[in-house]
Order: structure tokens, then sequence, then C-alpha cells
């Protein structure tokens, strides 16, 4: 039976998931294709190193992205590391794409060994964990990030004070600027009363979900301890949202 015509079976929401889920799975295929000829020449060599120039530009869009939103922010506070970004330096992060370019070569150059080391010499990544070696390495890159910010943190606060005494380098007023993330990246106020009632780690999993991420996936960036987990998310989200609607509640 070919895949179409399992689907017609389903609904268009089971549909979605199971194509999704298919898709996932031919990527992780032919990552296991790409990785047994990756060890045959030991992580090294031409092959490798174009693989890693790919791998590092994908990482550096969607480094930058995350970082034009602030959602990085979201995803390292899910992992545990509560960064606490200041309105400058998420308004920074947003307009500035210096700063973000400097962040995100800097995440990825110290990622990169330790994703070879990790992932591919010691098998860390396997294709029946659910994510692909793209995703996998943006889990690595979730891990550098906030020491590269804490850095960079302590960088400006040495200039600042080396400059205090200058009153040409004060800093722009905050007044009326954007603080949020969440405002910056969508404008829309609904879905940022939504988002702001639930803790990190809940944003964090329905901002990828609706990014188009699977389950899988999610388990991999957020470093989650199965799909279960994911699943409960969603589920105790889903009905806190059915309670807060007028007449929510148990359907009985």
């Amino acid at each position: 039976m070919s895949v179409d015509q399992v689907l017609t079976n389903m609904t268009s929401a089971f549909a979605k998931e199971a194509r999704r889920l298919q898709e996932s799975l031919q990527r992780r295929e032919a990552d296991q294709a790409l990785l047994v000829e990756l060890a045959a020449g030991n992580f090294t060599g031409r092959a490798y190193e174009r693989f890693e120039n790919e791998l590092a530009a994908y990482a550096m869009s969607v480094l930058r992205g995350w970082m034009h939103s602030g959602f990085i922010f979201k995803l390292t506070a899910a992992r545990g590391f509560s960064l606490n970004p200041s309105g400058d330096e998420l308004e920074e992060l947003f307009r500035k794409s210096d700063a973000r370019e400097e962040l995100a070569i800097m995440t990825v150059a110290l990622a990169l060994p330790r994703f070879r080391e990790q992932a591919l010499v010691n098998g860390g990544w396997r294709l029946e964990g659910g994510a692909s070696l793209s995703t996998y390495f943006m889990g690595a890159c979730l891990y550098v990030f906030p020491n590269e910010v804490r850095k960079r943190r302590a960088q400006r606060k040495k200039w600042r004070l080396q400059d205090s005494g200058d009153p040409g380098t004060a800093p722009p007023p905050t007044e009326g600027r954007i603080d949020d993330p969440c405002v910056i990246t969508v404008g829309n106020q609904r879905v940022c009363d939504d988002l702001g009632r639930v803790d990190d780690r809940t944003r964090a999993v329905l901002a990828l979900t609706i990014d188009g991420y699977t389950q899988e996936e999610i388990v991999e960036l957020l470093d989650e301890v199965s799909v279960r987990a994911i699943e409960g998310v969603l589920y105790r989200w889903r009905q806190k949202e059915q309670n807060q609607q007028p007449g929510g509640g148990s359907d009985g």
C-alpha cells in the first residue's frame, strides 16, 4: 500500500502528522547513509569539510533567526539556561545584524568540534533517535550559546566601565522600546497573550510545534526525556486553554 493510500484514510490533522513523521524518517535515513560515507573517511577530508560547511551555514541561518526574534532565549531557558535578556539585549539582536552574526559565528565555531566528537565519532547521533543530524547539531549549539552570551556581557561591561567617564558613550534611552521578543516576532497580541501565560518550557514546545518540528525533534532540541513528555506538555496546555474559554471545562 502506498503512502498516499494510507493517508487518504485519515483526517487531515492525522495525515499531516503522519506525513511529517515520514519526511523526518526519510531525512534521518539519508543522514544515516551520509554518516556511513563520512565515517569511511574518519570524518576528515574534502567530503567532511563540505558537510561541515553546509551544516554551519544552516546553523548560522537558524541562529540568526532565533536571535532576531528572541526565541533563542526561550529555548535555552527550557534547557535550564536562564539568561534573562535585558530589553537592550533583545533590541540589539533584533536591530543589529552584526551582533547576531558575531554570536552565531562563535557559537557554531565552538559547537562544531563538540558535535564531531560526540555525535559522529562517539556515535551520539542515531537514526532511531528521532532527530536529523541538523537538528542534533542545533541542540549542540544551544549548549554553547549561553556561554557566548555571558562572555559578551562581561566584555561589554568592561567596555562600559572604561567609558564611564565619557558622557558621549552613554546608552540611548529605552523608553518606548518593545522588549518582548514575542511581540517583536509575530506582532499578534492574541498569540502573545496566550504564550505569555505559560512557562518557558511550554512556550518553547508550542513555538517549535508551530514551526513544524516533530515531537522527536523537539525532544532533541529541548533535551527532553521522551516524546510522551512533549505530548504531556501539549495536552496540559490544551486542557488549560479549553478551561479558560467561555463555557470551557470538561465535555463530560
